[in-house]
């Protein structure tokens, strides 16, 4: 016969240390994913709530462009940066974020030579191209270029290369800013 006390298989002490270690692996789970993720929430947020370029080039106001892609190291790490920039400026200036792997952006990406990412191109309130900056920048150089179209600075168009991936040259080798790794 069996007896009427089975005894546990983990005590009330352990039961409940056992409780504790999940529950912290799950808040830190929780804690984690917005760390990690964020830039990824980040660019996705951006490319949802990114204004329709041709609108952006009508309603005369100075534009901020960027060329982008999910996978993109580089535009991961500067998502926050850029998500400061557009809370600082997003009252006067549009704010434009087009995803490179979207083929409805190919047009737009042929027309400003999109060949390294993230680019950003920062137009005055008349469309014209006021500066391109590709691969990883610098918030206070970005937040200066803008602070100077208010100021009516207008120098020739530039081009501002730091870190971005490279595209390779090679003859059978075409060139577009997904193509690169």
């Amino acid at each position: 016969m069996q007896s009427g006390n089975k005894e546990s298989f983990l005590n009330s002490s352990q039961k409940s240390i056992l409780i504790l270690f999940f529950a912290l692996i799950i808040c830190s789970a929780l804690v984690l994913k917005n760390f990690i993720f964020q830039p990824t929430f980040l660019l996705k947020k951006f490319g949802q709530s990114s204004i329709d370029p041709e609108i952006a080039f009508t309603n005369n106001k100075p534009t901020f462009l960027e060329f982008y892609a999910d996978w993109c190291e580089v535009c991961k790490e500067m998502a926050p940066k850029v998500e400061d920039i557009k809370n600082k400026y997003e009252k006067d200036i549009n704010f434009v974020f087009l995803n490179v792997d979207n083929p409805k952006w190919e047009k737009y990406i042929r027309n400003f030579n999109v060949n390294g990412i993230p680019q950003i191109n920062i137009f005055d309130n008349d469309s014209n191209l006021e500066l391109t900056f590709i691969g990883k920048q610098e918030e206070d150089s970005i937040k200066e270029s803008l602070d100077n179209l208010y100021d009516k600075f207008r120098g020739d168009s530039q081009i501002l290369n730091s870190e971005f991936s490279i595209i390779k040259d090679n003859k059978n080798y075409q060139s577009s800013p997904r193509s690169h790794g």
